[in-house]
């Protein structure tokens, strides 16, 4: 068309997609977003789960290492929640401001932190039911399993695929 000029059009590196940099970073914004409304569920049940348990009556009959344990996983469990929840509250504050590239990156990053937090928060309630209910030698084989099939699935394949897309 005669006066109509192309949109600077660059390539996401391993994409195929033709987009502008601002559409590159309203998609990689929107993608990590809708990727936090799946995370975040989780994280409240298991923090609401363990607001209740110090109030149930068998509490009273959890070990001083139990209590740690359940301490711990609560502390990380509200961790993940700061940094689940924080890309939406850098949104919200830079918003208008010509900063979304900047969200997006350091979301991304607070993202992996609360995902690595939340993990270790599940391993640890695992571990806090598990020495409950077992003994002390099924607890440890639970929760070491549990623990490497984060690593595996959560961080270990995508990273694999990745060094070998490179």
């Amino acid at each position: 068309m005669k006066g109509y000029a192309s949109p600077d059009l660059t390539q996401d590196p391993g994409s195929h997609r033709q987009e502008t940099e601002q559409e590159r970073v309203d998609r990689n914004l929107l993608e990590l977003l809708n990727e936090l409304r799946v995370a975040l569920p989780g994280v409240q049940v298991l923090f609401a789960f363990l607001l209740v348990v110090p109030f149930n009556q068998r509490f009273l009959a959890t070990s001083g290492l139990q209590r740690g344990i359940y301490f711990v996983t609560l502390i990380l469990t509200a961790a993940s929640s700061v940094f689940l929840i924080a890309p939406s509250v850098h949104h919200r504050l830079l918003f208008r401001l010509q900063e979304k590239e900047r969200v997006v990156v350091v979301a991304n990053g607070l993202s992996l932190i609360g995902v690595t937090l939340l993990a270790l928060a599940m391993t640890g309630v695992v571990l806090f039911v598990a020495d409950f209910v077992f003994d002390d030698r099924a607890a440890v084989v639970v929760t070491i399993c549990v623990a490497l099939l984060f690593a595996v699935v959560w961080y270990v394949l995508p990273l694999r695929y990745r060094m070998r897309d490179r």
